[in-house]
């Protein structure tokens, strides 16, 4: 059930890359009284990200760079195996923002209609505004047209990686891959774009 919000302030205690915002608000509750609450709240830019597939090879485009917040929080080397992703600029189509961030992560080329929106999630609802677009798009070796790697302006030094599927999941099930949104387009994956071949039975 909704639930009757109020604003009562907001503050910006840093606006570099985005604003974080400390923001007090009343809310009901729902025995009905009011509270006053205050949340920090990190105000990025929704992104969007993409699984690449390859039907016929049965493999995936995958990314490996370095996380500093991973590294932070006990990840041994920071190193993430990540699908491909970033963030969709102001006014920007999310299909437009994604293939851009495909050519520039990856190298490859895809056309609007090969991309195929599958989900909007917000991945960490109670501190961060973002919303992510998730999509899936085949891709074949015909559209490679870089080595990709991302943007040296930006200071991105992007790994690109082509797995089997296969060795796709068995990275998501030992632990490597722990990025959430890549075992969320994995498992996807699994459950609709390949149900009925036979590359899980091992899983």
């Amino acid at each position: 059930m909704a639930k009757n919000v109020k604003i009562k302030s907001t503050e910006v205690l840093s606006d570099n890359f985005f604003p974080l915002k400390k923001v007090k608000y009343e809310v009901e509750t729902s025995q009905g009284s009011v509270e006053e609450v205050s949340r920090e709240v990190y105000f990025s830019s929704n992104g969007a990200t993409v699984l690449l597939y390859n039907r016929e090879k049965r493999t995936v485009i995958l990314t490996r760079q370095f996380r500093l917040p991973t590294f932070l929080n006990n990840h041994p080397t920071g190193m993430m195996i990540e699908a491909c992703a970033g963030i969709v600029e102001d006014n920007e189509d999310p299909v437009e923002g994604i293939r851009r961030e495909i050519e520039e992560e990856t190298g490859y080329k895809v056309e609007p209609e090969s991309v195929i929106k599958i989900y909007e999630l917000y991945s960490t609802p109670g501190s961060v505004a973002e919303m992510i677009h998730y999509y899936v798009a085949e891709y074949d070796a015909g559209q490679k047209v870089s080595d990709g790697g991302g943007l040296e302006e930006e200071k991105e030094d992007i790994d690109v990686i082509e797995l089997p599927f296969e060795e796709a999941f068995i990275k998501l099930h030992s632990g490597e891959i722990k990025d959430a949104k890549t075992v969320i387009l994995l498992q996807y994956a699994r459950m609709y774009l390949l149900k009925e071949e036979k590359v899980f039975d091992l899983l």
